[in-house]
C-alpha cells in the first residue's frame, strides 16, 4: 500500500523527533487528533512507527533497516519518480551494476524497454525483474542469499564482482548524514556496496528524501565517491552545499 503525503510527513516528523505524542504531531501538521491517531494506526499496522500511550516513536536503531516489504510500501510513488528519472538517463547498449534496495527494484521495472543492457546484480529481486527483457543480459553475483530481501552478501560476491569494470553503478542506500557519509545496516552488504563503486565507471545514487539525515550503522561511502544523485524532493540543508563542494550532479524527479 502507498501511505498518502499527510502520512510521508507525520512519518517524517517521526524521524526527525524520534519520538512524539499525537498532540505534538496534530498541532505541526495542523490536523486533528483524530486524523493522527487514524494515520498513527495505519503506519504502526506497516511496522513504520511504534505506538506507546499518547504518541509515538521510531521503531528501529541505527543498527536494523526495516522489513523489506516495508521498504517497498514507504514513499513508493517517490520511488517511481526517481526510478523513471533515472531509466531516462541510461543508455541502450551499456553494461550496469545494481545493488540491493527497493529503489533499485523500481529502476530495473522501468528498464524493461532498454536494448542491449548487461546488468550485474547481487539482488536476486532485480535479476527476476530484467529477466523479463528480453535484449538484456542478467547476470547474478555468487554468495549468501539473506533471505529477507533476497540480497546477495559476503566475500564470494566482493570477489565476483571484482571481476568485472562497468559502465554505471545504479545504487540504494539507507541513510545519508550531514557529513557526507553514506551508511548502510549490514557490514557484509556494505562492503559489496564499496565493491561496486570502486568497479564502475560511474556512480549514480539513487535515494529518496526519506534517507537525508537518516543515521545508519555502517559507513559505505562519501558523496564525493558519487558522481549523480537523484532524488525526488528538493534537498534539506546542508546537502546543497554538500553536493557542490563534491560536484555531485542532482536531479530531483
Amino acid at each position: 500500500m502507498n501511505n498518502n503525503p499527510r502520512q510521508l510527513l507525520l512519518l517524517e516528523e517521526v524521524r526527525q523527533r524520534k519520538s512524539a505524542t499525537v498532540e505534538q504531531l496534530a498541532e505541526t501538521l495542523g490536523v486533528t487528533l483524530q486524523t493522527v491517531r487514524r494515520d498513527l494506526q495505519r503506519l504502526a499496522e506497516q511496522g513504520l512507527v511504534k505506538r506507546f500511550h499518547g504518541g509515538v516513536r521510531v521503531p528501529s536503531s541505527t543498527v536494523e533497516n526495516l522489513a523489506h516489504t516495508q521498504r517497498e510500501t514507504l514513499n513508493a510513488e517517490g520511488k517511481a519518480r526517481i526510478a523513471r528519472a533515472v531509466a531516462s538517463q541510461v543508455p541502450n547498449n551499456c553494461s550496469l551494476i545494481l545493488n540491493i534496495g527497493t529503489t533499485t527494484e523500481a529502476i530495473a521495472k522501468v528498464l524493461l524497454h532498454h536494448r542491449g543492457l548487461r546488468v550485474i546484480t547481487n539482488n536476486l529481486n532485480v535479476a527476476a525483474i530484467l529477466c523479463a527483457n528480453p535484449d538484456c543480459e542478467v547476470i547474478v553475483a555468487g554468495g549468501v542469499v539473506r533471505k529477507r530481501d533476497r540480497a546477495i552478501v559476503g566475500e564470494a560476491a566482493v570477489e565476483f564482482i571484482r571481476q568485472f569494470r562497468m559502465d554505471i553503478a545504479l545504487i540504494g542506500i539507507s541513510g545519508i548524514e550531514p557529513d557526507g557519509t553514506l551508511r548502510d545496516f549490514d557490514p557484509r552488504e556494505v562492503k559489496v556496496a564499496q565493491t561496486i563503486i570502486a568497479q564502475s565507471r560511474e556512480v549514480w545514487l539513487a535515494a529518496d528524501h526519506t534517507k537525508f539525515h537518516r543515521p545508519a550503522m555502517v559507513q559505505a561511502a562519501t558523496l564525493a565517491q558519487i558522481d549523480r544523485l537523484f532524488t525526488d524532493e528538493p534537498l534539506p540543508e546542508p546537502f546543497p552545499a554538500l553536493l557542490q563542494d563534491a560536484e555531485v550532479l542532482c536531479t530531483v524527479a
